[in-house]
């Protein structure tokens, strides 16, 4: 299969040296100068993953983050000047998958777009789906149904939701968490991981409350009977 990569950024030279090397690893790429173009390409092109600039005029990256989270759980790097940590977390808050702070070299680019396209779409899991409570989860398709409706996870959200299953009745610390999903090598806060814990909470809806906070430790997913 030959992924297409979609890259929004308002600065044409970044735009043009991105797709240049994407296309050099053999991806197929479409590009956008603002997230309205954006959008209107997400709706006619089967779209694997996307590489959003913050800072655009028209419709910036987090107004584009927000309506892609809205109906689909497409794999997100985000790219911005800012290095804030409030800034990234408002982007974990959204759904972004990576976020990577400009300058930034093509190459990382790359290597970050390979890794989040195998994590999403390649990896080896030992079934195809499992239920539990409600909650059906299919690995390979990366669904989620709650009580027979779909609900929108980012990649993240997923790899959280399913860490946490695999794992059920076991408090896992904040750190173990953060070392499984985001690798060792990441040096972002802790409060990336309870920003996603949230979010996922809030879209499992009635079934939220299987994921429980362990204070001062970390989260646990719950064996119990559904509440009334």
């Amino acid at each position: 299969m030959m992924e297409t990569i979609l890259i929004v950024d308002d600065e044409e030279r970044l735009r043009d040296l991105l797709k240049a090397y994407l296309i050099k690893e053999n991806y197929n790429v479409l590009t956008a100068e603002n997230g309205y173009e954006a959008l209107k390409i997400l709706k006619s092109h089967k779209i694997h993953l996307a590489v959003i600039d913050v800072m655009m005029p028209v419709m910036d990256g987090w107004a584009l983050l927000n309506e892609i989270r809205k109906t689909s759980s497409l794999p997100v790097i985000m790219l911005t000047a800012k290095s804030d940590d409030d800034d990234k977390l408002l982007g974990f808050e959204l759904g972004t998958d990576i976020y990577l702070t400009k300058p930034v070299s093509p190459k990382v680019v790359v290597a970050n777009v390979k890794a989040l396209l195998k994590r999403t779409y390649y990896t080896e899991v030992n079934s195809n789906h499992t239920s539990y409570n409600g909650i059906y989860i299919d690995e390979d398709a990366h669904r989620v149904l709650i009580d027979g409706e779909e609900v929108f996870l980012s990649p993240k959200e997923f790899e959280i939701l399913l860490y946490l299953f695999k794992n059920k009745g076991i408090t896992l610390t904040r750190e173990k968490i953060l070392d499984a999903i985001w690798g060792f090598d990441y040096d972002g806060d802790l409060r990336a991981v309870d920003t996603h814990v949230k979010r996922l909470r809030e879209k499992l809806g009635s079934k939220g409350y299987l994921i429980s906070t362990v204070r001062g430790y970390g989260y646990r997913f719950e064996v119990k009977h559904d509440k009334n």
